[in-house]
């Protein structure tokens, strides 16, 4: 008898690349977010075209270079010869997020140029790391005389009063100055590769909801919700999501389980009488 084979749907391989923490595959699963905007997208492909951006860089390399060397090698191959920048002129558009358009396009947001450079930086030999700093993604690389920290969007390396100068707004809004002021090296962690992948999907999310793309943004959603599962505000959200979709069955279900996990919530109020409004909307059998 022969045995059917059935390829995993886009979330199926998705959950599967972000099941363990110690082998989440950050870049396959960071190109595997575009099928839902490109089902029959070959995310294989996309890896071998990176791949072969790097080897390109490697193949023209001293095997003695020193790391500052390779650094600059690689600035000057990504940002000028490649021409990789930040898309000033449509920062919102949705495919800034899909790592395929980025390669194609030359232009992207500051995490998915992040991600480029620093796989690119990797198979070179240097060790280069995303930083989730408030309101733009960075880089920080480990070299012989200390750490180098680039702003992937415009391939500039940042002081630490350009980074000070930076995280003023922020500290300001959340009231971390004077006494409270939390230190610039709290905020250049390494960022954790699901961190990576939510921050990405977050993005996507804000974009889709707030152009009311419902279709889009439960699609997103699906993804919050397989990578971070016990986050209850991506479940609440997948379940406004189904309501806007009229998905009723699957909205209930969400919600009552966000105000199971959740009952001191701000908005459990507001979510509880919206879950009545969806009780008594009515139900195809």
């Amino acid at each position: 008898m022969s045995s059917l084979f059935h390829a995993p749907t886009p979330l199926q391989y998705f959950a599967s690349l972000v099941a363990e923490d110690a082998s989440l595959a950050l870049l396959e699963a960071a190109v595997s977010v575009a099928q839902d905007e490109y089902p029959q997208l070959d995310v294989q492909s996309v890896l071998s075209e990176i791949d072969a951006l790097a080897a390109k860089l490697k193949a023209r390399l001293p095997a003695d270079a020193a790391p500052v060397q390779r650094l600059r090698l690689l600035n000057r191959y990504f940002y000028r010869e490649l021409g990789f920048a930040g898309n000033v002129n449509d920062y919102y558009d949705r495919r800034n997020s899909y790592l395929n358009d980025v390669l194609a396009q030359r232009r992207g947001i500051p995490l998915t140029l992040a991600l480029l450079y620093i796989e690119l930086a990797t198979q070179l030999g240097l060790t280069a790391r995303g930083v989730s700093f408030p309101g733009h993604f960075l880089i920080k690389l480990r070299m012989p005389q200390g750490e180098v920290v680039l702003d992937p969007f415009s391939g500039r390396s940042l002081s630490r009063e350009d980074l000070d100068e930076r995280l003023a707004p922020y500290r300001r809004r959340q009231g971390l100055v004077g006494e409270f002021e939390a230190p610039l090296g709290l905020f250049l962690q390494a960022a954790q590769p699901r961190d990576v992948l939510a921050r990405m999907l977050r993005n996507l999310k804000e974009i889709h909801r707030s152009s009311r793309d419902w279709a889009r943004w439960l699609a997103v959603q699906e993804r919050l919700v397989i990578l971070l599962p016990q986050n209850w505000d991506e479940r609440r959200d997948r379940g406004l999501a189904n309501t806007e979709l009229k998905r009723v069955d699957a909205a209930i279900a969400d919600l009552e389980a966000y105000l199971v996990h959740r009952p001191d919530a701000d908005d459990a109020l507001a979510i509880s009488e919206r879950l009545d409004e969806l009780r008594r909307m009515p139900r195809l059998h």
